[in-house]
């Protein structure tokens, strides 16, 4: 196979021209963030926010150009709008949170044909946030509702492994079907890319293609639509809080006083950006031996139902660290959808009806709050 070089990828860009200043896009700057990974290649495009709407004839264009090339397997060309963009370049997350607490987005709201957003989150990764977004979604799906599940995980993405997806999603005009799996509608930067591909991405490229992934899916109609978010507090989170109308946030951590501390930063962010925050989930709650059955707590006990009790939220239930959770979840087939008659999978079951319960109450708050019109 033919190799893609950066060489062969400007070139082809070269020949696109901004159609408002007239200079071809590699001499202007606008390409950046430019990385190749065996066929696979990815950048964005620096625009000022305002034109944002305007050039993405031209992203497709670029997209188009480079996807043409021998040896190409895949691109994925994101808008970013780094350049122009009247917000400082030195600002606070602390103040980019402020604006999104007083509603200065970036533009209109996401997903709005879905009745719920949940945001599953943590303050750091390793506390099987993940693994319980997906039983969650499976479990939501199993009562009956209209269920999507967005891996908003850019640089670590698990959905397609978690799930047993292959393949990618294909196009339906100027959109993208989501691919569909248990029950669930689904959409990842894993599909989009090969599973050991790093993602060299700055910030600004991250949360144009999270924007990607929301506007351009065709989602449909959905009762709730579970987020699984990224570890930690950063611009994935602010994006989601700035475009997206969260119903409110569910935190994961581990008992252990070190993954607590991160919650709580969680926790604050989403306070800060006016986002409810739902509940905890304790995960690995404690660990039976699969022979005996004895208990043992390994990270210890309790650390997050007390955390809840203290900062006045509730907490939704806890996750013992069990096997068949971890197996399922490297074989793509989830312990809720594969042994549904299974002890686990009646806990991720009466948390996701607690979820879901929270997320109808939250609702009915905003529709009893919003302005009537009455005509006499």
């Amino acid at each position: 196979m033919t190799a893609v070089t950066p060489e062969t990828v400007m070139a082809a860009l070269a020949r696109l021209r901004d159609p408002e200043r007239g200079a071809d896009i590699v001499s202007l700057g606008m390409v950046q963030g430019l990385t190749i990974r065996g066929g696979l290649v990815s950048f964005a495009l620096e625009v000022p926010r305002e034109r944002a709407a305007a050039l993405e004839p031209l992203r497709k264009a670029a997209e188009a150009a480079v996807s043409a090339l021998p040896g190409v397997l895949n691109t994925t060309v994101v808008l970013t709008a780094h350049r122009g963009d009247p917000t400082p370049q030195g600002q606070t997350a602390g103040a980019r949170a402020a604006d999104a607490a007083a509603g200065r987005g970036k533009g209109p709201q996401l997903l709005g044909t879905c009745r719920a957003i949940v945001a599953v989150a943590s303050g750091k990764g390793g506390v099987g946030k993940s693994t319980t977004a997906a039983n969650l979604a499976i479990a939501l799906a199993q009562s009956g509702l209209a269920v999507g599940l967005l891996d908003a995980d850019i640089y670590g993405p698990s959905m397609p492994r978690m799930l047993g997806m292959r393949g990618r999603p294909h196009a339906a005009g100027q959109m993208i079907a989501p691919m569909e799996k248990w029950g669930l509608k689904v959409m990842s930067i894993g599909f989009l890319v090969e599973e050991e591909t790093p993602m060299i991405w700055r910030g600004p490229m991250v949360m144009g293609a999270l924007e990607q992934m929301m506007s351009q899916v065709l989602w449909g109609p959905l009762d709730i639509m579970v987020v699984d978010m990224p570890p930690g507090t950063g611009d994935a989170q602010l994006t989601m809080a700035q475009r997206v109308p969260l119903t409110g946030a569910v935190i994961v951590s581990t008992p252990q006083d070190v993954a607590l501390i991160d919650a709580r930063r969680g926790i604050a962010m989403f306070a800060r950006t006016n986002v409810p925050v739902l509940g905890l989930i304790e995960n690995m709650s404690y660990f039976c031996c699969p022979n005996c059955g004895h208990r043992s707590e390994i990270f210890g006990h309790g650390g997050a139902r007390r955390e809840a009790e203290r900062l006045g939220t509730e907490f939704l239930g806890e996750i013992p660290l069990r096997l068949d959770i971890r197996t399922t979840s490297d074989e793509g087939a989830p312990i809720t959808a594969t042994q549904p008659d299974g002890e686990e999978a009646r806990i991720y079951r009466a948390i996701a009806a607690r979820v879901w319960a929270k997320c109808e109450a939250v609702l009915a708050r905003r529709a009893a709050s919003a302005p009537r019109i009455v005509v006499e």
